[in-house]
């Protein structure tokens, strides 16, 4: 197998070896991308006319799905359907992708009586969906159907049609669906997004669904769920002295220890900082009591919090740990910004 280097090198021998482009062929194809673009984008902007009565209408269908939404398209449609069907999911309306060549051989066992069948043809005669329409039909659930032709066969069974037709495709022979396929992705984000807004759907709902995104993490991570608990809180009493904090600092590695009463109150927290302008003053480490050189109080959480408020209030006041109260203001937890960090919350 070949080493990263030595592929790099090997692409670079080709490359040296091939001609070199005329300033007339680069220009040309970058003409040709931005062509591309420029297609593409007037074949979303002309969906603007078609959020209509139509579109309201299949939302209404959708809204009222008491199963799934089942996607179905062939070929590129498919694939376009694969993305709408994910995006409908994680925004709050569940839906998944139905093959329509599998469909016909067993697959069409998926759709239950109360899901919503959203099909995908740009021509609306592909003939994998065509066929399994009696069956769809049998079943009684609702169609919708999403093509470039409004007078196709597929427009015409179903019971709503968005229409995602384009003036031309941005492939110059006309041939490979470009456009279309754009055209169509928009409009599945439109009805997803649609959907999302009247459902009341929130950050927290979509977090639910992405527990191992970053967005997750933040939203339903709590400060319990990542502090040091038990004897891994570092802890004195506030009859110790320095250097038996300083002991306790080091054991517990998070860079600070919790000065408390005999009743677990927090009197005060003993931080790096506050070590390096103890040594600076020359202080007798063994013989002076923490409460005289420690930061009195100090910032608490509590332990039900989101760990995305811990990380704010350890970024509004400049600090690199916090100590962790319960109701009654008893210490039971730490955490510092390498245990944020490590869970992603950072």
């Amino acid at each position: 197998m070949l080493s990263s280097v030595t592929a790099s090198r090997a692409w670079g021998d080709r490359l040296n070896a091939s001609p070199e482009l005329k300033p007339t062929d680069r220009e040309k194809i970058r003409r040709l991308g931005l062509a591309v673009l420029e297609t593409e984008a007037d074949a979303v902007q002309a969906l603007a006319r078609r959020i209509d009565g139509n579109f309201v209408r299949a939302c209404e269908y959708l809204l009222a799905c008491q199963g799934r939404i089942v996607v179905t398209g062939m070929g590129k449609s498919g694939h376009i359907g694969n993305k709408i069907a994910a995006t409908l999911a994680s925004t709050g309306s569940p839906a998944f992708f139905v093959h329509p060549g599998e469909a016909s051989h067993g697959d069409l066992g998926m759709i239950t009586a109360g899901d919503v069948v959203l099909a995908l043809s740009n021509s609306g005669e592909t003939t994998e969906i065509i066929t399994i329409l009696p069956l769809i039909k049998r079943l009684g659930v609702p169609l919708i159907a999403m093509t470039g032709n409004p007078r196709s066969t597929l427009a015409r069974e179903a019971e709503v049609n968005i229409d995602v037709s384009v003036a031309k495709e941005a492939c110059p022979l006309g041939l490979a669906p470009t456009a279309s396929t754009t055209a169509t992705l928009a409009m599945g984000d439109a009805l997803a997004v649609a959907l999302l807004e009247v459902r009341g759907f929130t950050e927290q709902d979509f977090a639910r669904s992405h527990p191992g995104g970053s967005l997750g993490r933040k939203l339903l991570l709590h400060v319990e769920d990542i502090m040091h608990q038990g004897d891994k809180i570092p802890a004195v009493n506030e009859s110790a002295t320095i250097s038996q904090a300083l002991v306790e600092m080091t054991a517990k590695g998070l860079g600070m220890t919790a000065v408390v009463d005999d009743n677990r109150h927090i009197r005060g927290i003993f931080t790096d900082g506050d070590l390096r302008r103890t040594l600076d003053r020359g202080v007798d480490l063994h013989a002076t009591p923490v409460t005289e050189v420690m930061t009195p109080g100090g910032i608490t959480t509590r332990p039900d919090r989101l760990a995305a408020e811990a990380l704010k209030l350890m970024e509004e006041n400049r600090i690199n740990a916090l100590l962790v109260v319960d109701e009654q203001g008893r210490l039971t937890g730490a955490l510092n910004m390498h245990d944020l960090l490590r869970a992603g919350v950072v």
